[in-house]
């Protein structure tokens, strides 16, 4: 396993302690992800994105999503079924799942829908007005009186 050091990154950067202490995490785990169920990710806009999770054999009864703390938790639970059914083969998981995916700053959850054995869920990055970027104007400091008044003549200095 390798180990990757972010000092160069704190000593860079800040306010971006939160993403290397997720990566230092993530890195570090020596559990294994699940791999069930099966998912996709996928990009459908500059700031959109889809998340496709397979989930045959759930109603939409059995699905749960929610956002908590930027934190989207998706998981089901299968009622229980009929104790008359015998199969001879049962290759359709429909065990108990919780995923969780973690949300970056100002994305937020545009809807989900369940269809034809996948849960879709749309994401959308939706940046606040106030922290979009925006011009500043540069006044001359005679046009700006709180600058004018602080401003010395070097003629008038003896």
């Amino acid at each position: 396993m390798r180990h990757f050091d972010f000092a160069p990154l704190y000593r860079a950067t800040v306010g971006f302690d939160q993403i290397a202490d997720m990566m230092d995490r993530t890195l570090a785990s020596d559990t294994p992800q699940p791999s069930y169920p099966p998912y996709n990710i996928e990009k459908t806009a500059e700031d959109a994105w889809r998340i496709s999770i397979a989930v045959a054999g759930f109603a939409d009864s059995d699905l749960s999503v929610e956002l908590k703390e930027q934190q989207l938790v998706v998981s089901a639970r299968k009622a229980e079924e009929d104790e008359g059914k015998t199969y001879l083969h049962r290759g359709i998981a429909t065990r108990a799942f919780e995923r969780r995916f973690t949300l970056a700053d100002h994305v937020r959850v545009t809807g989900a829908v369940h269809e034809h054995g996948m849960l879709h869920i749309d994401l959308k990055r939706e940046i606040p007005e106030a922290l979009k970027p925006r011009r500043i104007e540069i006044a001359r400091a005679s046009s700006h009186p709180a600058i004018a008044q602080d401003v010395v003549d070097g003629s008038s200095v003896n």
